[in-house]
């Protein structure tokens, strides 16, 4: 159940961001939207949202997402690690 989600930060930097079933069960109570369905419809927002909540879930960011957003340059789902 867990997901790979790169991140690229405008100061240049780049993060590879691990999240796991939390992350979904926040996710969905955001949204009200299946994590399953988040594949059909993938917005960046839902990307960024999933990003954030590991990294404030983790203690990475103290940051509201709002706030966190704005250092992002890019955000890519990677694939699934074996």
């Amino acid at each position: 159940m867990n997901f790979n989600l790169l991140v690229k930060f405008n100061d240049g930097n780049e993060k590879e961001i691990t999240g796991k079933a939390a992350d979904i069960i926040a996710f969905e109570e955001r949204f009200d939207m299946s994590m399953a369905k988040l594949q059909q419809e993938v917005r960046v927002t839902h990307l960024m949202f999933l990003a954030w909540h590991v990294e404030k879930r983790t203690g990475s960011t103290k940051a509201t997402f709002e706030k966190w957003v704005e250092d992002v340059d890019t955000i890519e789902a990677l694939e699934a690690k074996k």
